[in-house]
């Protein structure tokens, strides 16, 4: 179990992220106490998208390749359609949420970004939720789709859209609170 308070988060993010799926976890987290990187991967500045345009440029910490995940307690992963898109066929990004994945620890997808939950085979069994257009996809994934403003399954946590956030904030520090989570293999 980790307090929040000492709790290292990581956000997976490229260009064209959803701004505020990247930016309010970040800062919440950061308010309640997380230490909270951001891993992008070329390491250097993103831009998010807010709206119908561009949005703001977020600095990066470090290179998607170079994170550690054993040095983290949960892995944030930021909707929009353009990044989840392009980190579900990066293959360090990949790496770092399956690894996250398979060491049981806290994994957070909203929006567009349960795309590479599904990507990663993580799906399978599993109860979920994502942004209404790509519902098809992660029922294709094996999952079991439910229209709720978050869903919680052995640890991986989805949300549909940025009016979610205040939830999937909240659950995320409760997440992080009941530490590492024994996933049941599917076949």
């Amino acid at each position: 179990m980790t307090d929040i308070k000492n709790a290292r988060i990581l956000i997976l993010a490229t260009d064209g992220f959803e701004q505020s799926e990247l930016t309010v976890p970040r800062d919440d987290l950061r308010k309640a106490g997380a230490t909270v990187d951001v891993a992008s991967p070329e390491g250097k500045a993103i831009r998010g998208w807010s709206g119908k345009d561009w949005g703001e440029t977020v600095p990066s910490d470090l290179r998607i390749a170079d994170a550690d995940p054993s040095s983290y307690d949960a892995l944030v992963l930021p909707g929009g359609q353009i990044n989840p898109d392009v980190l579900r066929v990066d293959e360090d990004a990949m790496r770092v949420v399956k690894s996250f994945l398979d060491a049981g620890k806290t994994v957070a997808a909203i929006c567009h970004a349960p795309w590479l939950l599904a990507q990663a085979d993580a799906l399978k069994g599993r109860k979920a939720t994502s942004y209404a257009s790509i519902r098809k996809d992660i029922e294709n994934a094996g999952a079991t789709w439910m229209d709720r403003e978050v869903v919680t399954d052995q640890g991986i946590i989805t949300s549909r859209s940025p009016q979610d956030l205040p939830a999937f904030v909240k659950k995320i520090v409760e997440e992080i609170g009941e530490g590492r989570h024994e996933r049941r293999k599917v076949a």
